[in-house]
């Protein structure tokens, strides 16, 4: 009979969206998820937040998006928590701003040896339901020769910038998975 195996770590990610891309607000989400998740060993120029309106109207115009990643692996099944721990630190941010809605938004993931996977609490056909009203949303696939992305990989993340870094963090976990 076959036993169930533990599962390999993974490559902790966040990514941040904000108005304010190298600012204030990114630093302070930074340093807040240092604290709780470990230093962090990479981290993406601010992308342009542009092929959606979605957060417009609750963070305002000229979004930009920033990715980092995290130095320690960690197990794959942390992930609704670290989505709970992010969701309190946004409302912590909007309390302490005064504001109605969020001033950023934070999605923490993870990547694998041959995919990226992120955090929502939005349910969806493709979603995978984990815990705690958090859902898996798988992003892309990496292969030999770059990155497969898929029919409801979100826009921004199919672009060659963000796929760039994702491969580059890839190569770093891939180091660190074989103990080097």
């Amino acid at each position: 009979m076959a036993k169930p195996k533990e599962f390999a770590p993974v490559k902790l990610i966040c990514g941040v969206i904000s108005g304010d891309g190298e600012g204030a607000l990114y630093a302070e989400v930074r340093r807040r998820l240092e604290a709780e998740w470990g230093r962090v060993d990479g981290e993406s120029p601010a992308f342009p937040f542009d092929l959606t309106d979605y957060y417009e109207a609750e963070m305002g115009p000229g979004l930009v998006r920033r990715f980092m990643s995290f130095a320690d692996l960690v197990a794959p099944g942390s992930l609704p928590e670290r989505k709970v721990q992010a969701i309190g630190i946004e409302e912590e941010m909007r309390r302490a701003a005064g504001a109605a809605g969020r001033p950023v938004n934070i999605d923490p993931g993870y990547l694998t040896a041959s995919a990226l996977v992120m955090a929502t609490a939005k349910d969806f056909a493709h979603r995978v339901p984990l815990t705690q009203g958090i859902y898996a949303h798988l992003e892309f696939l990496f292969t030999r020769t770059g990155v497969r992305t898929l029919d409801w990989t979100y826009p921004d993340l199919r672009r060659g910038p963000a796929q760039t870094f994702f491969r580059a963090v890839r190569d770093v976990y891939l180091r660190q998975a074989a103990g080097r």
